[in-house]
Protein backbone atom coordinates (compact mmCIF):
# COMPACT_ATOMS: atom_id res chain seq x y z
CA UNK A 1 0.00 0.00 0.00
CA UNK A 2 1.94 3.36 -1.03
CA UNK A 3 2.54 5.52 2.14
CA UNK A 4 0.12 8.62 2.73
CA UNK A 5 1.69 12.15 3.36
CA UNK A 6 1.02 15.49 4.38
CA UNK A 7 2.65 19.03 4.05
CA UNK A 8 1.93 22.08 5.04
CA UNK A 9 3.64 25.44 3.78
CA UNK A 10 4.21 27.76 0.94
CA UNK A 11 6.13 27.23 -2.51
CA UNK A 12 10.04 27.73 -2.08
CA UNK A 13 10.23 28.32 -6.00
CA UNK A 14 8.42 29.44 -8.97
CA UNK A 15 5.09 27.05 -10.46
CA UNK A 16 6.39 25.27 -13.45
CA UNK A 17 3.55 24.34 -16.24
CA UNK A 18 3.30 21.05 -18.25
CA UNK A 19 1.11 19.71 -20.56
CA UNK A 20 -1.59 18.69 -18.16
CA UNK A 21 -0.10 19.24 -14.62
CA UNK A 22 1.66 21.83 -12.72
CA UNK A 23 4.51 21.32 -9.97
CA UNK A 24 6.17 23.88 -7.64
CA UNK A 25 9.01 22.77 -4.73
CA UNK A 26 8.35 22.96 -0.75
CA UNK A 27 10.36 22.75 1.92
CA UNK A 28 9.52 21.47 5.13
CA UNK A 29 11.59 21.41 8.96
CA UNK A 30 12.01 17.78 10.84
CA UNK A 31 10.84 17.48 14.56
CA UNK A 32 13.01 19.47 16.92
CA UNK A 33 13.31 16.66 19.49
CA UNK A 34 14.50 12.63 18.49
CA UNK A 35 13.84 9.93 20.27
CA UNK A 36 17.56 9.04 22.60
CA UNK A 37 20.28 8.41 20.92
CA UNK A 38 19.06 9.38 16.98
CA UNK A 39 19.52 12.46 15.17
CA UNK A 40 17.56 15.36 15.10
CA UNK A 41 16.02 15.15 10.83
CA UNK A 42 16.79 18.45 9.20
CA UNK A 43 14.89 20.58 5.99
CA UNK A 44 13.55 17.70 3.14
CA UNK A 45 12.62 19.36 0.21
CA UNK A 46 9.45 18.00 -1.89
CA UNK A 47 8.34 18.53 -5.60
CA UNK A 48 4.41 18.91 -5.57
CA UNK A 49 2.82 17.29 -8.82
CA UNK A 50 -0.99 18.48 -9.01
CA UNK A 51 -3.72 18.00 -11.71
CA UNK A 52 -4.00 21.39 -13.20
CA UNK A 53 -8.03 20.71 -13.13
CA UNK A 54 -7.79 21.13 -8.99
CA UNK A 55 -5.23 23.44 -8.60
CA UNK A 56 -7.08 26.15 -10.75
CA UNK A 57 -10.36 25.17 -8.50
CA UNK A 58 -8.11 26.97 -5.49
CA UNK A 59 -7.80 29.86 -6.90
CA UNK A 60 -3.82 29.91 -6.44
CA UNK A 61 -1.73 32.21 -8.90
CA UNK A 62 2.35 31.74 -10.22
CA UNK A 63 2.70 34.95 -7.42
CA UNK A 64 0.26 34.11 -4.60
CA UNK A 65 1.29 30.41 -4.12
CA UNK A 66 4.60 32.08 -3.14
CA UNK A 67 2.42 33.62 -0.37
CA UNK A 68 -0.39 31.46 0.49
CA UNK A 69 -0.42 28.57 3.23
CA UNK A 70 -1.39 25.20 1.20
CA UNK A 71 -1.99 21.38 3.05
CA UNK A 72 -1.11 19.10 0.22
CA UNK A 73 -2.26 15.49 1.09
CA UNK A 74 -0.31 12.86 -1.51
CA UNK A 75 2.27 9.88 -1.81
CA UNK A 76 5.34 10.05 -2.68
CA UNK A 77 7.00 8.89 -6.04
CA UNK A 78 9.71 7.66 -7.82
CA UNK A 79 8.73 7.45 -11.39
CA UNK A 80 9.29 11.26 -12.05
CA UNK A 81 12.36 12.30 -13.97
CA UNK A 82 15.05 14.26 -12.00
CA UNK A 83 15.00 17.49 -14.23
CA UNK A 84 11.27 17.77 -13.53
CA UNK A 85 11.34 16.66 -9.71
CA UNK A 86 14.84 18.94 -8.04
CA UNK A 87 13.04 17.96 -4.36
CA UNK A 88 14.14 15.10 -2.20
CA UNK A 89 10.42 13.67 -2.97
CA UNK A 90 8.28 13.82 -5.41
CA UNK A 91 4.87 14.15 -4.67
CA UNK A 92 1.48 13.02 -6.38
CA UNK A 93 -1.13 15.64 -4.98
CA UNK A 94 -4.79 13.99 -4.49
CA UNK A 95 -5.67 16.54 -2.23
CA UNK A 96 -4.41 20.56 -2.29
CA UNK A 97 -6.14 23.05 -0.01
CA UNK A 98 -5.48 26.92 1.00
CA UNK A 99 -5.52 27.01 4.77
CA UNK A 100 -6.87 30.32 6.48
CA UNK A 101 -4.97 33.59 6.46
CA UNK A 102 -3.37 34.49 9.47
CA UNK A 103 -4.39 38.01 9.12
CA UNK A 104 -7.51 37.08 8.01
CA UNK A 105 -8.01 35.43 11.37
CA UNK A 106 -6.66 38.48 13.49
CA UNK A 107 -9.03 40.86 11.85
CA UNK A 108 -11.88 39.02 12.68
CA UNK A 109 -11.12 38.55 16.36
CA UNK A 110 -10.16 42.50 16.29
CA UNK A 111 -13.78 42.87 15.00
CA UNK A 112 -15.57 40.13 17.25
CA UNK A 113 -13.96 42.28 20.68
CA UNK A 114 -15.03 45.54 18.92
CA UNK A 115 -18.85 44.52 19.12
CA UNK A 116 -18.28 42.80 22.21
CA UNK A 117 -17.31 46.52 23.53
CA UNK A 118 -19.78 48.34 21.88
CA UNK A 119 -22.63 45.75 24.00
CA UNK A 120 -20.37 46.48 27.40
CA UNK A 121 -21.10 50.31 26.28
CA UNK A 122 -24.98 49.82 25.96
CA UNK A 123 -25.56 47.76 28.74
CA UNK A 124 -24.05 50.69 30.92
CA UNK A 125 -25.85 53.05 29.35
CA UNK A 126 -28.91 51.10 30.06
CA UNK A 127 -28.19 51.10 33.86
CA UNK A 128 -27.35 54.49 33.94
CA UNK A 129 -30.80 55.34 32.22
CA UNK A 130 -32.63 53.36 35.01
CA UNK A 131 -30.87 54.52 37.95
CA UNK A 132 -31.63 58.05 36.33
CA UNK A 133 -35.58 57.48 36.25
CA UNK A 134 -35.92 55.53 39.84
CA UNK A 135 -35.61 58.70 41.86
CA UNK A 136 -38.63 60.51 39.78
CA UNK A 137 -40.64 56.95 40.90
CA UNK A 138 -39.66 57.44 44.18
CA UNK A 139 -41.00 61.29 44.11
CA UNK A 140 -44.62 60.66 42.47
CA UNK A 141 -44.92 57.85 45.39
CA UNK A 142 -44.53 60.71 48.16
CA UNK A 143 -47.64 62.41 46.57
CA UNK A 144 -50.25 59.52 46.77
CA UNK A 145 -51.81 58.30 50.16
CA UNK A 146 -49.47 55.23 51.92
CA UNK A 147 -50.58 51.66 51.26
CA UNK A 148 -49.30 48.97 53.30
CA UNK A 149 -46.71 46.92 51.68
CA UNK A 150 -46.84 43.40 51.71
CA UNK A 151 -43.37 41.66 52.72
CA UNK A 152 -41.64 41.03 49.53
CA UNK A 153 -39.64 37.85 49.64
CA UNK A 154 -35.80 38.53 48.34
CA UNK A 155 -34.69 37.38 45.09
CA UNK A 156 -32.41 34.50 45.15
CA UNK A 157 -29.28 35.36 43.79
CA UNK A 158 -28.68 33.95 40.54
CA UNK A 159 -26.28 31.95 39.77
CA UNK A 160 -23.39 32.99 37.32
CA UNK A 161 -22.85 31.65 34.11
CA UNK A 162 -19.44 29.08 34.46
CA UNK A 163 -16.27 30.11 32.04
CA UNK A 164 -16.45 28.56 28.91
CA UNK A 165 -13.38 25.71 29.07
CA UNK A 166 -10.26 26.88 27.24
CA UNK A 167 -9.75 23.01 26.49
CA UNK A 168 -11.70 20.37 24.81
CA UNK A 169 -14.04 17.89 27.49
CA UNK A 170 -12.49 15.15 29.18
CA UNK A 171 -8.69 16.75 28.71
CA UNK A 172 -6.87 15.13 31.66
CA UNK A 173 -3.18 17.25 30.61
CA UNK A 174 -1.44 19.75 28.88
CA UNK A 175 1.60 18.52 26.83
CA UNK A 176 4.55 19.57 24.81
CA UNK A 177 3.26 19.21 20.86
CA UNK A 178 6.79 17.75 19.91
CA UNK A 179 6.71 15.39 22.51
CA UNK A 180 4.20 13.10 20.96
CA UNK A 181 5.21 10.59 18.79
CA UNK A 182 3.51 9.09 16.15
CA UNK A 183 3.59 5.50 15.22
CA UNK A 184 4.13 4.47 11.68
CA UNK A 185 0.33 3.17 11.35
CA UNK A 186 -1.00 6.39 11.85
CA UNK A 187 1.70 7.93 9.24
CA UNK A 188 0.28 5.65 6.78
CA UNK A 189 -3.42 6.78 7.25
CA UNK A 190 -4.78 9.96 5.28
CA UNK A 191 -7.70 12.17 7.58
CA UNK A 192 -11.00 12.93 5.43
CA UNK A 193 -10.11 16.72 4.62
CA UNK A 194 -13.44 17.77 4.89
CA UNK A 195 -13.44 17.06 8.43
CA UNK A 196 -9.84 18.19 8.48
CA UNK A 197 -10.83 21.13 7.31
CA UNK A 198 -14.28 21.78 9.69
CA UNK A 199 -11.87 20.94 13.08
CA UNK A 200 -9.19 23.58 11.30
CA UNK A 201 -12.32 26.13 11.47
CA UNK A 202 -13.44 24.94 14.66
CA UNK A 203 -9.87 26.18 15.85
CA UNK A 204 -10.03 29.41 14.52
CA UNK A 205 -13.49 30.22 16.15
CA UNK A 206 -13.06 28.37 19.77
CA UNK A 207 -9.05 28.66 20.09
CA UNK A 208 -8.48 25.09 21.25
CA UNK A 209 -9.37 21.68 19.77
CA UNK A 210 -12.59 19.66 19.49
CA UNK A 211 -11.01 17.13 21.65
CA UNK A 212 -8.76 15.31 23.22
CA UNK A 213 -5.67 13.22 21.95
CA UNK A 214 -5.20 10.13 23.39
CA UNK A 215 -1.67 9.17 24.31
CA UNK A 216 0.37 6.54 26.14
CA UNK A 217 1.65 8.68 29.47
CA UNK A 218 4.74 7.04 29.59
CA UNK A 219 5.87 6.79 26.46
CA UNK A 220 3.85 9.89 25.14
CA UNK A 221 3.16 7.46 21.74
CA UNK A 222 0.37 8.67 19.69
CA UNK A 223 -2.70 5.60 20.43
CA UNK A 224 -6.37 7.90 18.80
CA UNK A 225 -6.89 11.29 17.28
CA UNK A 226 -4.63 11.35 14.69
CA UNK A 227 -6.81 13.96 12.73
CA UNK A 228 -6.86 16.44 15.72
CA UNK A 229 -2.71 15.62 15.79
CA UNK A 230 -2.74 16.50 12.26
CA UNK A 231 -5.08 19.84 12.56
CA UNK A 232 -2.63 20.97 15.97
CA UNK A 233 0.07 20.72 13.44
CA UNK A 234 -1.07 22.75 10.66
CA UNK A 235 -2.38 25.81 13.33
CA UNK A 236 1.27 25.30 14.92
CA UNK A 237 -0.32 24.51 18.38
CA UNK A 238 2.96 24.60 20.89
CA UNK A 239 0.80 22.68 23.01
CA UNK A 240 -2.05 19.93 23.31
CA UNK A 241 -4.87 18.57 25.28
CA UNK A 242 -4.71 14.50 26.22
CA UNK A 243 -6.03 12.18 28.01
CA UNK A 244 -3.67 9.28 28.72
CA UNK A 245 -4.92 5.45 27.60
CA UNK A 246 -5.51 3.23 30.63
CA UNK A 247 -3.70 0.18 30.61
CA UNK A 248 -5.73 -2.97 30.06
Amino acid sequence: MPHKMTLTGSATGPLREYDRYVAFDMREKGSPSAPKGLKKSTFISYTVFVAKKAFNKTGLTKKSIMHEKILIQGEPTLDIPIDECPGEIGIICFQITVLPNKNDKETNESKDKKEAKQEVAATKQEEKQDSVSQPVAKEAKTVQPEEKKTPVQKKKDVPQAKQLPTQPKGTQDIVNFDEIIVPEAFLKTRPNPVKTEEAIEFVKRTGHLDKPLTIDKASKVLKDGYRCYIVAKIVKMNKVPVVYKSKE
